[in-house]
């Protein structure tokens, strides 16, 4: 059974930038998807970045395309999430997740199968 642990979160100013990991045990499968989403209270969860298990392909939510880059480092059993000129509107609780078997990249929440519990990001202004 695969396990997502996130980490990296906290409190950064705005312009500042923090990099999310998230640590991956158990997987079972050599081709899969990772994505972050992210959640704030009073919406759903929102498609962040994803990235195939190759770090070949990537993909950005509109929203922080430019200022984010997702990778996945193999050896080590984990991605990250470098976010830079962090803005006010970054502010959420952010989640790994994985998408296994033969998989593509996808920005839609159902399509994952692992989740992580995590992580929380505050950008004051």
């Amino acid at each position: 059974q695969v396990q997502l642990v996130e980490s990296g979160g906290g409190l950064v100013q705005a312009g500042g930038s923090l990099r999310l990991s998230c640590a991956a045990s158990g997987r079972t499968f050599s081709f899969f998807a990772m994505a972050w989403f992210r959640q704030t209270p009073g919406n759903e969860r929102e498609f962040v970045a994803s990235i195939l298990w190759n770090g070949v392909y990537a993909y950005y939510a509109d929203s922080v395309t430019g200022r984010f880059a997702i990778s996945i480092d193999n050896a080590k059993n984990m991605i990250y999430l470098e976010m830079n000129s962090l803005k006010p509107e970054d502010t959420a609780v952010y989640y790994c997740a994985q998408r296994e078997g033969i998989a593509t990249m996808s920005t839609d929440r159902g399509a994952y199968d692992y989740w992580g519990q995590g992580t929380r990001v505050t950008v004051s202004s």
